[in-house]
């Protein structure tokens, strides 16, 4: 038999490149097609999840965005929003945190003292510095004004065992907040 005959022809670049660039245009169109339907109801979830935030760390009838209000130049403010008699809820990311992605909302009543944080959102390490949202943790915040620090930095507050760079983040994120709405006042 004739070697020729019994060779496969192998596909050249040009087929190669083709089917790849195919793969890539269906990949990014489903990808494309799957954000376009679930925007909308993460949007959705996002709202919802910031809203009872809101509400667990400063009870009030409506919040007002007044971000653009706010001039007291620390970045790590994200947002400002007035609870009319109750006080301010703060938004803030942290410049300390273990992973960089902590974002911690927090309670200023009329008074200027802490009413309360809530942990929306949290990249931290899962069963140490996660443990920031439970309440044994949280409570420690409530009625707290001034500089707030751990306790291994001359404060008050105990550090979660095993977090003490998630526990400076959110004593920083509480005295932000305390520093923010006392400058809107």
């Amino acid at each position: 038999m004739n070697e020729t005959a019994t060779k496969k022809k192998e596909p050249g670049m040009a087929t190669l490149v083709i089917v790849l660039f195919a793969i890539c245009a269906v990949t990014a169109l489903l990808l494309g097609l799957t954000n376009y339907v679930t925007k909308p109801f993460i949007d959705e979830n996002a709202r919802l999840k910031q809203e009872k935030a809101m509400s667990d760390v400063l009870p009030a009838d409506s919040y007002t965005e007044v971000t653009d209000q706010y001039t007291g130049g620390d970045p790590t403010v994200l947002n400002v929003y007035d609870a009319g008699e109750a006080g301010y809820v703060v938004q803030v990311k942290p410049a300390t945190s273990f992973s960089g992605n902590l974002t911690v909302m927090v309670g200023v009543g009329a008074d200027g003292a802490c009413t309360g944080i809530s942990i929306t959102s949290s990249g931290e390490t899962s069963g140490l510095g996660s443990n920031a949202s439970k309440p044994a943790f949280a409570d420690q915040f409530v009625g707290k004004t001034g500089e707030v620090k751990v306790t291994k930095d001359g404060g008050e507050i105990n550090a979660i065992t095993g977090s003490t760079i998630t526990s400076r983040g959110v004593s920083e994120a509480v005295t932000s907040a305390i520093a923010a709405a006392a400058s809107m006042g």
